[in-house]
């Protein structure tokens, strides 16, 4: 991956005094305030292709080292990332998918300088080096590894000083606002003629467009709350009085809104918490009402946190888990599996698609309204909406449909990347969004057809989460975002004090997103996002038409529901305020029983009342499995620092998978020894005695 636009050169400036040499090695030199850029000439192919105002601190000639074959090149720190740029390489041509080569200072999540066998300091921001390092090792927050040799031979200096400026430069880094994305002019492109790969969201007519899109008849685009997002879609007979009325009732007001509307009449909505100190007036509560009912009489409320974990136990998880991946992980082989499982990683991500799979099961198997309530609103809502909608419709399991989805989802919702990401150093980190990623890795390996996009894609997307050259994952809410490109000319936050009045102006977001792909990566790596196995005749086209309800259930009259560890339980009433006598209790002949699976929910929401039958299974919907070893650790992702584990991973090229035979071939021959002489004499399988090897 590259970053910045092509023919872009480092900008050189005057080069820092060099640390004082003695008998006993450096006098240790910490300095404050800004770090200035070198002077010194660098060779032109490594001084190509940065972001524009990119300079570079320090840089020093050493050795890749951690994978073959060991690469000669140039370490260089700036002021924006570390990077390792081997000898005749250029950004120009191709570039690992992986990133491979470049260290954004917020992807940074541990440096250690290393000096004979056993002289090791971890360098916190800030911190002195203690020695000159022979070795520098930089490990990613996104599981890479980085592993330079600097070269001796009066090349000392260079190695202390390049060390030096990535333990400063990080220091600084503390100053997040420093990264303001790439305008598209600067990337080489009119902002004014190219239209974004993906609608971003950012105005009216792409949520109508959406909406339309859809098939949502009954919703409009509103703007009246006009706190976080921006626009949202409310039921179309709702007033935009009643719309203020119900959203200041809600934490942060984040009020009921629609997320998706499936093809078959349900519609899916999110919203936070109720704001129970509040003393609503008639009015007020049947405002609420009617827009979590949604013109359903059937509604069903999710707890979304219910069952799942908290924020910060995902950050306990995943810390745990980078732990463990580490090549100096301190778990020994034969307790590796133990210790991952204690990691709980992969129950978290048990958990989500289960859920995930019960609310697909509620939203496709009767017309009703399932509404996702979260306090926030701001993380497990989006990953259970993401994930339902990525279950139940072939559309979001395309390229084009599941980075929309991403982006209505949680960039438009305003998930508050910065923090989860732990780019602030907030302690209310906890990378939910790459849970998700996780969980959706997991359908991919389940039904490796039903998706259009590959693993590439999402390691892509993954190692996209902390670079500086996009705003997309670098802001924690849409105002912030569009701040900093402009865009917005009257925004005002009414139910969101803590958040500042933005400027006027009216101008387009020119800043690079995410998705324009083609602006870091080339043809041949995008070819990669595509999944070689996907089915074309899954496309939605070949699906359902749109409002077909033949195959939903209707429920009963006037019901509320309360969806809790696995069970619909009935509710007198849809708000916590006062009863409600609008709403009937629901009878005892549509109590269900707690489900054990999601396949069970399903038996029980097709085949309740027993007069009506049971119904197939829609078309499209997939019921994923979670149990035991049907939940795999994706390697390929959180095992890139540990290159021995890398092999026998399927590739996606020839020649990657005569690599891979080539390396089956070989685990082959080392294994046939070991087999006994009365095991020779049977027809023995070579896939048993590979599955042996494991």
């Amino acid at each position: 991956m590259w970053w910045g636009g092509r023919g872009q050169s480092f900008n050189i400036a005057p080069q820092k005094e060099e640390p004082e040499m003695g008998h006993s090695g450096p006098k240790c030199v910490q300095r404050t305030g800004m770090l200035e850029p070198r002077s010194q000439q660098l060779d032109g192919h490594v001084a190509s292709g940065c972001l524009p105002g990119e300079q570079i601190l320090a840089w020093a000639p050493g050795v890749r080292k951690g994978l073959e074959p060991e690469l000669p090149g140039t370490l260089i720190c700036t002021n924006l990332r570390v990077t390792f740029q081997p000898c005749g390489w250029q950004r120009s041509q191709e570039t690992p998918l992986s990133s491979e080569y470049d260290f954004a200072l917020v992807n940074i999540g541990r440096l250690e300088a290393v000096s004979g066998l056993s002289r090791v300091q971890l360098l916190r921001p800030g911190s002195p080096l203690k020695f000159i390092p022979e070795e520098i090792l930089i490990h990613g927050r996104d599981f890479r590894l980085l592993r330079v040799a600097f070269e001796a031979g009066g090349l000392e200096p260079q190695a202390f000083q390049v060390t030096m400026a990535i333990v400063q430069a990080r220091a600084q880094n503390s100053q997040v606002q420093q990264y303001a994305g790439i305008p598209l002019s600067k990337a080489g492109q009119s902002s004014g003629s190219r239209k974004p790969p993906v609608p971003l969201l950012e105005t009216s007519e792409d949520w109508e467009a959406e909406r339309k899109k859809q098939g949502a008849r009954g919703w409009r685009v509103s703007t009246v709350n006009e706190s976080l997002p921006r626009y949202f879609w409310v039921p179309k007979r709702t007033l935009d009085s009643e719309v203020r009325r119900a959203f200041g009732h809600f934490h942060q007001g984040r009020g009921p809104r629609l997320s998706w509307h499936h093809p078959g009449g349900s519609d899916l909505l999110r919203c936070g918490g109720f704001y129970t100190a509040s003393d609503p007036n008639k009015e007020d509560i049947r405002a609420v009402e009617s827009m979590l009912q949604a013109g359903h009489s059937d509604v069903v409320l999710v707890d979304t946190v219910d069952e799942l974990p908290s924020l910060a136990d995902v950050q306990l998880a995943h810390l745990r888990l980078r732990a463990l991946c580490l090549p100096d992980s301190s778990a020994a082989e034969e307790k590796w599996l133990s210790a991952l499982e204690g990691t709980r990683w992969l129950d978290y991500v048990r958990s989500c698609l289960r859920k995930a799979s019960d609310i697909s099961v509620l939203v496709t198997s009767r017309v009703r309204s399932v509404v996702l309530q979260e306090r926030g609103d701001r993380d497990f809502n989006g990953l259970l909406s993401s994930l339902v909608q990525l279950l139940s419709v072939p559309e979001a399991r395309t390229l084009l449909g599941f980075q929309s989805l991403v982006q209505r989802e949680w960039v438009a919702a305003g998930h508050p990347f910065l923090t989860r990401l732990g780019v602030t150093g907030a302690s209310e980190e906890a990378p939910v969004f790459l849970l998700f990623l996780d969980c959706v890795w997991q359908l991919l390996q389940q039904f490796p057809a039903e998706f259009e996009f590959s693993e590439f894609f999402l390691l892509a997307l993954h190692d996209s989460a902390r670079v500086p050259d996009t705003l997309t994952f670098l802001r924690d809410t849409p105002w912030e975002r569009g701040k900093q490109g402009g865009q917005f000319n009257s925004y005002t936050q009414i139910y969101n004090p803590g958040y500042c009045q933005p400027p006027a102006g009216n101008s387009v977001n020119s800043q690079l997103s995410v998705w324009d792909w083609d602006l870091r990566y080339n043809s041949e790596q995008i070819l990669q996002f595509h999944n070689p196995g996907y089915d074309p005749e899954h496309c939605p086209d070949s699906w359902l038409p749109r409002q077909q309800p033949s195959f939903m259930v209707p429920g009963p009259p006037s019901s509320v529901w309360l969806f809790s560890r696995g069970a619909l339980t009935p509710l007198n009433q849809l708000c916590p305020w006062r009863d409600n006598p609008s709403l009937l209790a629901v009878s005892s002949r549509w109590l269900p029983r707690a489900a054990i699976s999601s396949e069970s929910l399903a038996d029980q929401e097709w085949g309740l009342p027993s007069h009506w039958g049971a119904c197939p299974l829609p078309p499209g919907l997939l019921l994923p499995g979670y149990l035991g070893p049907q939940i795999r650790l994706w390697r390929r992702c959180y095992l890139r620092g540990r290159p021995e584990v890398q092999k026998g991973l399927s590739a996606p090229t020839i020649s990657g998978l005569q690599d891979e035979l080539s390396h089956l071939q070989e685990l082959l021959r080392k294994w046939t020894p070991r087999i006994s002489p009365e095991d020779h004499s049977k027809k023995r399988d070579p896939n048993t005695i590979l599955s042996q090897s494991r």
